[in-house]
């Protein structure tokens, strides 16, 4: 017999807690004390070749299909960000509300309504000509804010840099979105993932110096990658103290000592 809508999304959102609770519980696990030089990746091996496949794919799809995106008018590109940024308020909205921060639901709420409404469908982004503050989280975030440790660092394919926790946070991200559930976009469910590839293209075409120095210019990118990734996340989170950081520089993680 088939099920209906709402049981459909009640079986889908116990898959995905099911998911995230064993996950965190690895996190919590997996998170020692001490990590070796303030990293830790038991699964590096796993990984340098996760990182090898993302490293050959960025070489033969992604940064020569992003230059070719990089043609398109600035202004359209900037629309199309707006309008896939636009489509995440909703799932901002509820992690905010998970992590008891009314003030970053509120802000998220009036974007989405202001950006959906006068913005015309979020290709346009009047809230920000308002002065209404920016506001972004993610599950991740949330499982952070409940007491969640880091765990592992793990490289996804095609993803790229993450950690157990935010692992877990990606997938149930995918069902906190309100929208997802919306008649409008289960009509049309190419939407979001084809706004998010074009602003992904977008942001690999605009941050292409940086990106490339990485990749193609480090000693060892899956290093660079690791330590840029967990700096910039823990200063997110609030759990690591602000640093300027360097692409070139040393990494603060990797043991000198190490084969």
């Amino acid at each position: 017999m088939p099920l209906s809508p709402s049981s459909k999304v009640s079986v889908r959102s116990g898959l995905a807690l099911a998911l995230v609770l064993s996950l965190g519980a690895c996190a919590t696990s997996q998170d020692p004390a001490t990590r070796t030089n303030g990293v830790n990746d038991p699964y590096e091996t796993q990984n340098r070749q996760v990182h090898a496949f993302n490293k050959g794919l960025d070489t033969n799809l992604v940064r020569p299909v992003s230059q070719a995106y990089g043609v398109v008018p600035v202004e359209l590109r900037d629309r199309v960000n707006d309008f896939s940024k636009n489509l995440s308020m909703p799932g901002v909205a509820v992690n905010s509300l998970l992590q008891g921060d009314l003030r970053g639901t509120g802000l998220a709420t009036v974007r989405f309504v202001m950006n959906t409404t006068i913005g015309l469908g979020g290709f346009f982004d009047p809230a920000s000509e308002l002065r209404i503050p920016d506001h972004d989280t993610d599950f991740g975030e949330t499982l952070n804010v409940w007491g969640a440790g880091e765990g592992a660092y793990v490289e996804l394919p095609v993803f790229g840099p993450s950690t157990q926790r935010d692992t877990a946070g990606l997938i149930v991200d995918i069902f906190t979105n309100p929208l997802r559930y919306s008649g409008a976009v289960e009509s049309n469910p190419a939407v979001r993932p084809t706004a998010t590839t074009a602003s992904v293209l977008n942001d690999r075409e605009k941050f292409s110096d940086t990106i490339d120095g990485v990749l193609y210019e480090s000693a060892d990118s899956y290093a660079r990658s690791r330590s840029i990734y967990l700096q910039n996340r823990r200063f997110e989170l609030g759990t690591e103290s602000p640093q300027e950081i360097d692409p070139f520089a040393p990494d603060p993680y990797e043991d000198p000592y190490a084969e």
